[in-house]
């Protein structure tokens, strides 16, 4: 057991490399959990799909889908219980019909509590690939929010982080944290995407984002936090590990007084 006793106001991203085996990755995902904490985390975040993943999607991705009562989030509960610290992971979902999955991420407090459940609501239909032939997008539904570490905490996952509008949306629902799970694929002028949309987010809605991305050389790694100014607080390579930063609403107050773009702004955000 981790002695939660250094626990604060630390969020922390997890980066690794899931594969085909949720065991495996459970057992992966604890190792850097009791990292993380270890360094003061009472919030981790890891990448999307961090209960399966291969490659290639197909119809093993469909058998390896569970219920949010499953195996793989009973883990994430033993997980936090262990750590004392959230817990934040994406998986592959049992969908609403047989040939489709949903690409769910959740927040799980200590003792197995669910504490939001976000489902992708842009699928990864670019760069080549189809996300969509195996996935069904999330529902357009009012954003979970969740308390941890002294702030207000929403979550969208990686390809969401390229349509603006959904950060905003959680900006708007009270988020003052946004979480963002990834899996974002290598290929050129990748690093570069995801560290400017990270930073942009964080800075037209002046709020910290924390991204969690997959190892190359599926992922581009790259995890990072990042402050309510843009600020890098704390980055990973291409590395397997875990890396912690404070978050303090006291900042976020700070740079809003400084720059209201939230209150100045003319214009709201509405579903299509």
């Amino acid at each position: 057991m981790v002695s939660t006793a250094s626990v604060s106001a630390v969020v922390a991203v997890a980066q690794f490399g899931p594969v085909a085996d949720r065991d495996a990755n459970l057992a992966a995902m604890r190792s850097l959990a009791m990292h993380a904490v270890e360094q003061g985390a009472g919030l981790v975040v890891f990448p999307e799909y961090s209960s399966y993943f291969s490659p290639v999607m197909g119809p093993d991705w469909l058998a390896a889908a569970e219920p949010l009562d499953g195996s793989f989030v009973e883990g994430l509960g033993d997980l936090a219980s262990e750590t004392g610290a959230i817990i934040v992971a994406g998986l592959i979902e049992s969908g609403t019909r047989d040939d489709r999955f949903r690409n769910t991420v959740v927040a799980v407090a200590p003792g197995g509590a669910l504490l939001a459940v976000s489902r992708k609501l842009h699928l990864y239909d670019a760069f080549g690939a189809t996300e969509s032939a195996w996935a069904e997008p999330g529902a357009i539904e009012p954003p979970q929010l969740f308390d941890a570490i002294g702030l207000r905490v929403g979550i969208q996952t990686c390809y969401d982080l390229r349509f603006p509008e959904v950060t905003r949306r959680l900006v708007d629902a009270g988020a003052e944290l946004v979480l963002v799970p990834s899996e974002w694929v290598a290929g050129p002028g990748k690093v570069h995407a995801l560290t400017t949309l990270v930073t942009a987010r964080a800075i037209e809605n002046t709020v910290y984002v924390a991204a969690a991305d997959h190892i190359p050389p599926v992922g581009v790694g790259h995890s990072m936090i990042v402050d309510a100014r843009g600020e890098l607080l704390a980055s990973i390579e291409t590395a397997t590990d875990a890396v912690v930063a404070p978050v303090s609403r006291d900042h976020l107050d700070e740079v809003r007084r400084l720059n209201p773009a939230l209150r100045l702004r003319r214009f709201g955000v509405v579903p299509l």
